[in-house]
């Protein structure tokens, strides 16, 4: 820890810009206490407050600019892609979209201090054409609200944190226990979920070929594609599909008993579609089948696709009639 410390020291602007830059391309590596223990040393005169915080804010943006570029140039996927190591994805995947569809251009500003959405904000921003220009302010802003705020709460709270500091130099081997014990207890109660979630499922899957070889025949299965209305705008779609989210799918009490429903998303591990399917046995029907690969191995196999209205950052216009 005073290793830590003296580093933080002598390269502190360094470090924590490293640090920030690392952590917003999506490893990993926590940034906040970095940028706590920096305002603390700034406030008591070990390093230059001003070029941390330029440094971080500097760091933040180019990183952001490049998962913004990456999803202009490849498109929906890269969410798909960065949403696939989350210990959340299905979370991931809902939230980023609902967060968008909300807030629009100032949901990037707000990014770094919602949770998960930090570094997949770029790239759909990138992936839904948002002006270059528009996007650059809006993650400058961001970045700068975030770092200040989490160097602000070091200066303003120096002396607690030099105590806390002091504290985990004293009892490295406890502080360090908690820390990984908290963190393996998360990734436990997430692993556990993953698998409670897929137990249900799993048996109940369809392949893409039996998919196709029902939908030749009549009745045709009813098919649902699970996602939000962003989703749906921005992506193909099997053809005949109904687009339902999931909030829609637990309100309905339509669907229909005589049919096989089969379900499916473009979602890592079709965890959109296993939590329709789940809700879906709750609600007492019985032949529901998530689509094993979900629509990336539908268009992989070849399959035709339909696509949506492309989706962008126009809001519709108010009616004040």
């Amino acid at each position: 820890m005073e290793a830590i410390l003296e580093q933080l020291q002598a390269h502190g602007s360094l470090i924590v810009g490293v640090n920030v830059f690392l952590q917003q391309l999506g490893l990993p590596i926590p940034s906040v206490p970095t940028m706590m223990v920096a305002g603390a040393l700034a406030a008591q005169g070990h390093i230059n407050g001003i070029a941390t915080f330029a440094f971080a804010v500097v760091a933040s943006l180019v990183a952001d600019v490049l998962w913004f570029s990456a999803g202009r140039r490849y498109g929906y996927p890269v969410l798909r892609f960065l949403c696939r190591v989350s210990l959340s994805p299905d979370t991931c995947v809902r939230e980023t979209e609902g967060i968008f569809e909300r807030w629009g251009f100032f949901s990037v500003v707000v990014s770094k201090f919602v949770p998960g959405f930090s570094t997949v904000g770029p790239p759909i921003a990138g992936a839904l054409k948002m002006p270059f220009g528009a996007f650059a302010v809006a993650s400058l802003a961001s970045a700068a609200l975030w770092v200040g705020a989490y160097m602000a709460v070091g200066f303003v709270f120096s002396q607690q944190i030099d105590a806390v500091l002091a504290w985990m130099t004293d009892h490295a081997v406890l502080a360090l226990t908690v820390v990984v014990g908290a963190l393996l207890a998360y990734i436990g109660f997430k692993a556990f979920e993953r698998y409670r979630l897929g137990r249900y499922v799993d048996a109940a899957r369809i392949t893409i070929d039996e998919l196709r070889e029902l939908l030749a025949q009549e009745p045709r299965p009813f098919v649902v594609d699970v996602g939000s209305r962003l989703a749906h705008q921005a992506r193909p779609h099997i053809p005949g599909a109904r687009m339902l989210d999931l909030d829609a799918i637990a309100r309905a009490n339509d669907f229909p008993t005589d049919q096989d429903i089969i379900l499916y998303c473009a979602c890592p591990n079709e965890e959109s579609a296993r939590r329709a399917a789940q809700i879906l046995l709750g609600k007492g029907l019985k032949r529901v089948r998530p689509l094993a690969g979900g629509l990336d191995a539908w268009i992989e196999a070849g399959h035709t696709v339909e696509h949506g209205i492309p989706a962008t950052f126009t809001k519709p216009a108010v009616n004040r009639a």
